[in-house]
């Protein structure tokens, strides 16, 4: 295991965010927003569920209606996070009491090996639950599914496998989001002290570097790997608009992982990939205005096209983040805050509607028809995520990288 510096250590162990510190703004009426909404979630939730064993909230149907999903799919943890994320904003017990509770309802997701989402569920839920509340409980939820997760790690490719379906398709498929999953790893070895959760992060982190970027810092969706050689045998881009598109939320979820990476690791190597894609994204020339993306950047009619908040809100966390490890602080911060500040007057959903989800107009798989200009839970968790730390930034902080 390697040998990091105390203050670095501790500093992640205190909160996921590590170098800012609390501070009042105006973010009250945006709180109160998101609490009015997700309360008139939680009700809907209860009116919707009846014993069915969906107990999520995911989105809305293309009728409105509240698409539930169980504890297995890949969007599980997120409602539970949200509701953390709510709690450690407002302090309001309301939030905890209702973040155990659903928290606990996907606990059995710890032994699912046959999701590389296992991160994603887990973490934000548990992971959250944990750093706010210091339960052993849930301290132990995640060391397990980090054991469930590494179990799809193979050695000779240097990644955990992605998706095991569609196997006409790929033979050993790793795809952008998996990077995501790794937070998981690197608290499991913080937890346990065993550095081999943090190593198989790391070769995935390298393995993703190496595989999946083009020379503009764009990034492919899925490469897929040869399992017997472990080389690359095909690269496309599975939800975007072609395989040599920038699919928006493939973009937004490399920059938030090496941004992560980066803090876990202390590697400049990803410092400067994080960057590298955030200055690709916010260069781009079909980036809108408004800073919010359209659901791939390289589709033909724009104007016609839906935007994805979800992307957005990604994006908006990450660079809030990369602004506390770079000389370029203001750069990414006002990008930040612009997101978030186009969000806040265009993109939220009008109180009272869309079933309580607290933002609207996110696109989730755009070639399979599938949940189009709709709200979506990590766009809400996301989001919350943004405003959190945007709160926490003190516009005189030093940099915790000089």
């Amino acid at each position: 295991m390697r040998i990091s510096r105390p203050f670095f250590l501790i500093m992640i162990a205190i909160f996921t965010f590590p170098c800012v510190k609390s501070q009042n703004d105006h973010t009250n009426e945006n709180l109160a927003h998101a609490e009015y909404q997700t309360k008139l979630l939680l009700e809907e939730v209860i009116n919707t569920s009846k014993g069915k064993g969906k107990i999520v909230p995911r989105t809305l149907t293309k009728y409105g209606e509240l698409h539930l999903v169980n504890s297995r799919n890949w969007t599980s943890g997120f409602f539970p996070g949200t509701l953390w994320l709510l709690y450690e904003m407002s302090e309001d017990k309301f939030w905890m009491e209702q973040a155990e509770l659903y928290t606990k309802m996907i606990e059995k997701e710890k032994f699912d090996g046959e999701s590389h989402d296992v991160g994603f569920k887990i973490y934000c839920s548990f992971g959250n639950g944990y750093r706010l509340t210091g339960q052993e409980e849930y301290r132990n939820v995640i060391l397990q599914a980090a054991k469930t997760l590494i179990t799809r790690y193979d050695p000779k490719i240097g990644a955990i496998r992605s998706w095991d379906h569609n196997d006409d398709k790929w033979d050993y498929p790793v795809i952008i989001d998996n990077l995501m999953n790794l937070e998981l790893l690197f608290a499991a070895t913080r937890f346990s002290g065993d550095s081999t959760y943090y190593d198989i992060a790391v070769d995935h982190a390298n393995t993703t570097l190496e595989n999946h970027f083009r020379e503009d810092n764009s990034s492919y969706h899925v490469v897929d790997f040869n399992p017997e050689t472990g080389e690359v045998q095909g690269k496309n881009t599975h939800q975007g608009y072609s395989d040599e598109s920038d699919w928006a939320r493939g973009q937004a979820w490399g920059l938030y992982g090496y941004v992560m990476i980066f803090r876990e690791t202390d590697n400049n190597i990803y410092l400067d990939q994080a960057k590298k894609i955030a200055n690709f994204l916010l260069s781009h020339p079909h980036l809108p205005n408004d800073m919010i993306p359209y659901w791939d950047f390289d589709v033909t009619d724009l104007e016609n096209e839906p935007r994805d908040v979800s992307s957005a809100a990604i994006m908006a966390s990450a660079l809030y983040e990369l602004s506390c490890y770079s000389n370029n602080q203001k750069k990414y911060k006002e990008a930040a805050d612009q997101i978030l500040k186009s969000i806040n007057s265009k993109y939220r959903s009008p109180k009272g509607h869309n079933k309580g989800f607290i933002l609207q107009n996110s696109t989730g798989h755009k070639p399979k028809n599938s949940e189009i200009d709709v709200p979506l839970n990590y766009a809400d968790y996301y989001y919350l995520e943004a405003l959190l730390r945007k709160r926490k930034l003190k516009k005189d902080m030093k940099l915790f990288k000089e």
